[in-house]
């Protein structure tokens, strides 16, 4: 019997960003086996997948019967890019714009991020204007800031 090789898949350059995105392959993963997917819009994108990327995405559609193969390959770009977002670097300017709890001056970000961000934000807004039955995906934090609203308001006793 011939010993198959294993690729060598190098460490995430960096563990912090990781546990910093909003979504992870592991919640995704989770999160198909509970959970309908968000609304999407009007624009579709035809995309080749090389052989082994289309393999791998046949077998997840086999392992999830109940999500369809552009689902998930929605859900794995939507995943990815929250990563790549993650991964930008701070680069520090030198405009102070801020400072934190002891005093210490924060600097502008003059890296990738604030135009991926200002870009993204801008892109949306031009979407939606194209596809005026997308509805906003939900925030992590609509759920329970939505739960807040409901109960009544604590009044603090005066004195």
């Amino acid at each position: 019997m011939r010993a198959r090789a294993r690729r060598h898949r190098p460490p995430h350059p960096n563990p912090r960003n990781l546990k910093a995105t909003p979504v992870s392959f592991k919640e995704l993963l989770e999160s198909w086996r509970e959970t309908a997917a968000a609304p999407r819009t009007a624009s579709t994108f035809a995309v080749h997948l090389p052989l082994d990327e289309a393999a791998q995405l046949a077998a997840l559609a086999e392992m999830f019967p109940g999500r369809a193969p552009e689902q998930l390959i929605t859900e794995l770009l939507g995943a990815a890019l929250r990563e790549l977002a993650a991964a930008m670097p701070y680069v520090a300017g030198k405009r102070v714009i801020s400072s934190d709890e002891q005093g210490d001056p924060l600097y502008e970000d003059v890296g990738p991020t604030p135009r991926f961000m200002a870009l993204t934000r801008a892109h949306r807004r031009g979407l939606e204007v194209r596809s005026p039955g997308a509805r906003r995906a939900p925030r992590a934090g609509a759920a329970k800031a939505k739960r807040a609203a409901k109960k009544p308001a604590r009044r603090r006793r005066g004195g």
